[in-house]
C-alpha cells in the first residue's frame, strides 16, 4: 500500500513563544496522537469473529440434510422443506434483530447477546446427537436448531454493519477501503465455511456428529474470545430509536396533507417548505444532508409548512417532516423493488446444499482406492472459487473497469448484482442439463428403480454447477451487502444487513412453496417430481423450471434497476471526483 495511505503518529499544533526581542510568533508543535479507533486494525477483530461463527453455522448447514435422511430418517422432501425452513427463519429473524440494536441495545451490545444464544443452541446441539435419551433426541435437535436461528437473528444484521462502521465515509482513504472491505468481507465468510464443508463435514460422516458438532461449538468459544480483544479499538455507536418510526411519521404526515393540490419543492425556491438536513445524533457519524429527488412525490407533502405546522411549537413530527427525512423513506421504497427480484437467486442458491448433494451422492465420488468424498463436501467448490474470484474481482477486474467506465467501483452496483441473476439462471440449465445425463446413464445401466445404487459417472460432472453458483455469488451476494449498506439511512444501517439477509430466507421459502406446488401438480401422474427415489425424480424438470423463473425475474430486474436513482448528497459529485482520482492514485501505487 502506498505510503500516503499510512497515518501519522503525531498530530501538529500551533502555540504562540517568545522571542528574545520580547516579540510573539507562532511555532508548530508536534504531540503524540493517541491511538484511534477504527479503520481495518479494528475491522480485523470482527472479520475473524464472523469467520468463526460462518464456520460453525456451515458445518451444521453443509451436512444438515444428510442427518435429517439418513439419521432422522425422513424422505428426501420433507427433509429440504425442514432445511429451507430452518434457514428461512434463521435469515428472517435478522429483521427483529436489527430492530433490537437500532432501537435499545446498539450493534456491539447485540453481537454480544447474540453470540452468546449462539453458543447456547451450539452446546445444546452437541448434546442432542451425545447425551440426550433417544425419545427426546429429535425434540431437543430441532429446539436446539432454532435456538441457534434466534442467535442468527441478532448477528448478522449487525457484525457486518458493525464492522464497516469502522471506516469513516468522510475521509476519501477510508470509504475507499470500505469499497473494498465488502470484497474481502466476503472472502473471510467464504473462506471459514469452506473450511468446515472440507473439515467438519468429514469428521461428521467418518467419525461422529458428536466430534462434529463439539468441534463447531469450539470455533465459538474461540469467536468470542477474538471479539472481545478488540473491545477497545471498535468505534461503537448507540442505538438511535425504532426505525419504523421515521418512516411511518412520513407516510402519516404525508397522508394528513394530501388534499393539497400542489406540491412545492424545496430547489425551487417556491412556497414554504421545512428544509432541515440532517440531525446530529451522540455516538453516531454526523448526517449529511440529501438531495432532493423527483420519484414517490407524494412523499413531499409530508415536509409543506401549512398554518397548523406555522403556529406549532414544537413541531409535530407526525404532521411536518425534513427534507432528510422525507429522502431517507425514498430510499427504503426504492430498495423494495430490488430486495423482490432478488428472492429468485436464492431460490436457486439454496440448491447447492439440498439437491445438488442428493445429486452428487448417488455418482461415483473415489479418490484413490480407500477415499470417498463426503457428498456435502463439494459446496466447498463454491467456496473455493470465491477465494479465487474475489481477489481477481477486487485487484485486477475493478482498477481495469475503473478505467473504462469512471466508478470507482469499476461498475456499479445493480450491475454487478444483474451479472450474478443472470449466471444464476446459467447455472440451474447446466445443473438440468448434467441431471439428464446422470439419469440417461441411469437407465442405460438398469438402475432407475435401485435409488441407493452408485451412478457409473464421475461426480466432477457437477463441478461446474457449483463453480457458477460460486461467481454468481461474487457478484449478487456482495453486491446486495454493499447495496443495503450503502443506500440505506445511516440509521437504518443494521435494517439495511436485515433486508439483504432475508433475501436468502424469503427465497427458501420461495423455493419449498414451488417445490410444494408443482408436487401437488405432479401428483395425479405416475411419477412425481421430487420422490424419494431421485433417478425417477425429474430433477431436471424441476431445474429447467427454476430456470425458466430466474429468466423471467432477470426480465423485470433490468427493468426496475434502469429506473433506480441513486442516493443523492448534497456536494457529492465533487467528492465523487476525488475519490475517483485518490482511487486512480491507489491503483499506481499499488
Amino acid at each position: 500500500m502506498s505510503k500516503f495511505l499510512q497515518p501519522s503518529s503525531t498530530d501538529s499544533t500551533v502555540a504562540p513563544i517568545m522571542t528574545q526581542n520580547g516579540e510573539e510568533e507562532t511555532k508548530v508543535v508536534s504531540t503524540p496522537r493517541k491511538p484511534s479507533k477504527g479503520g481495518w486494525n479494528s475491522a480485523i477483530f470482527i472479520i475473524f469473529v464472523e469467520v468463526a461463527l460462518r464456520f460453525a453455522y456451515y458445518g451444521l448447514a453443509g451436512n444438515l440434510i444428510t442427518y435429517l435422511t439418513n439419521d432422522l430418517h425422513q424422505s428426501i422432501s420433507t427433509a429440504i422443506k425442514n432445511v429451507n425452513t430452518w434457514v428461512g427463519v434463521s435469515a428472517i429473524f435478522p429483521i427483529f434483530g436489527a430492530v433490537v440494536a437500532d432501537s435499545l441495545l446498539g450493534r456491539f451490545k447485540t453481537i454480544l447477546l447474540a453470540s452468546a444464544i449462539y453458543f447456547i443452541g451450539m452446546v445444546l446441539l452437541t448434546l442432542s446427537v451425545s447425551v440426550i435419551p433417544t425419545h427426546y433426541h429429535e425434540a431437543v435437535f430441532f429446539t436446539a436448531l432454532y435456538i441457534l436461528a434466534i442467535g442468527e437473528g441478532g448477528h448478522k444484521p449487525c457484525v457486518q454493519t458493525f464492522a464497516a462502521d469502522q471506516f469513516d465515509e468522510e475521509k476519501p482513504g477510508e470509504k475507499e477501503a470500505k469499497s473494498s472491505f465488502f470484497n474481502w468481507w466476503y472472502l473471510g465468510i467464504v473462506a471459514g465455511a469452506s473450511s468446515a464443508v472440507l473439515l467438519v463435514i468429514y469428521i461428521q460422516d467418518n467419525v461422529g456428529w458428536t466430534a462434529g458438532f463439539g468441534m463447531l461449538t469450539g470455533a465459538l468459544g474461540v469467536a468470542l474470545f477474538i471479539f472481545l480483544i478488540g473491545i477497545k479499538k471498535y468505534r461503537k455507536q448507540a442505538p438511535v430509536g425504532s426505525p419504523f418510526t421515521m418512516v411511518a411519521q412520513v407516510f402519516v404526515a404525508a397522508m394528513r396533507k394530501r388534499r393539497l393540490r400542489r406540491v412545492i419543492e424545496t430547489h425551487q425556491g417556491g412556497g414554504i417548505c421545512y428544509e432541515a438536513g440532517g440531525t446530529d445524533i451522540e455516538g453516531q457519524p454526523r448526517s449529511r444532508t440529501l438531495a432532493a429527488t423527483n420519484q414517490f412525490r407524494f412523499l413531499d407533502k409530508a415536509m409543506i409548512i401549512d398554518n397548523l405546522d406555522a403556529s406549532s411549537k414544537p413541531i409535530n413530527p407526525w404532521r411536518l417532516c425534513s427534507l432528510n427525512q422525507v429522502e431517507e423513506v425514498k430510499l427504503v421504497l426504492r430498495l423494495l423493488p430490488i430486495w423482490l427480484n432478488c428472492l429468485m437467486f436464492t431460490a436457486v442458491l439454496v440448491q447447492t446444499h439440498t439437491l445438488f448433494i442428493k445429486q452428487g451422492s448417488t455418482m461415483i465420488r473415489s479418490i484413490g482406492p480407500n477415499f470417498q468424498v463426503p457428498p456435502a463436501s463439494f459446496q466447498s467448490l463454491v467456496g473455493l472459487t470465491i477465494l479465487f474470484t474475489v481477489p481477481i474481482y477486487d485487484r485486477i477486474f475493478v482498477p481495469a473497469a475503473r478505467k473504462l467506465t469512471r466508478h470507482r467501483s469499476g461498475i456499479t452496483m445493480l450491475q454487478r448484482i444483474g451479472i450474478g441473476l443472470f449466471l444464476s439462471i446459467v447455472e440451474m440449465v447446466v445443473a438440468a442439463v448434467v441431471e439428464f445425463k446422470r439419469v440417461n446413464i441411469a437407465r442405460q445401466h438398469g438402475l432407475m428403480d435401485t435409488p441407493k445404487a452408485t451412478i457409473p459417472m464421475s461426480v466432477w460432472w457437477i463441478l461446474p454447477q457449483y463453480m457458477i453458483s460460486g461467481i454468481s455469488d461474487v457478484f449478487t451476494v456482495v453486491g446486495l451487502q454493499e447495496l443495503f449498506y450503502d443506500q440505506m439511512p445511516e440509521s437504518m444501517r443494521s435494517m439495511g444487513a436485515a433486508a439483504h439477509i432475508s433475501v436468502i430466507g424469503v427465497g427458501s421459502f420461495i423455493n419449498t412453496a414451488i417445490i410444494t406446488v408443482v408436487q401437488a401438480i405432479t401428483a395425479r401422474s405416475s411419477g412425481i417430481l421430487l420422490g424419494d427415489n431421485l433417478n425417477r425424480a425429474h430433477v431436471d424438470y424441476f431445474y429447467w423450471i427454476l430456470a425458466a423463473l430466474s429468466a423471467a425475474n432477470f426480465c423485470v430486474y433490468l427493468w426496475v434497476a434502469h429506473g433506480f436513482v441513486y442516493k443523492k448528497v448534497e456536494g457529492e459529485e465533487q467528492q465523487e471526483g476525488k475519490e475517483l482520482e485518490f482511487a486512480e492514485q491507489v491503483d499506481a501505487n499499488t
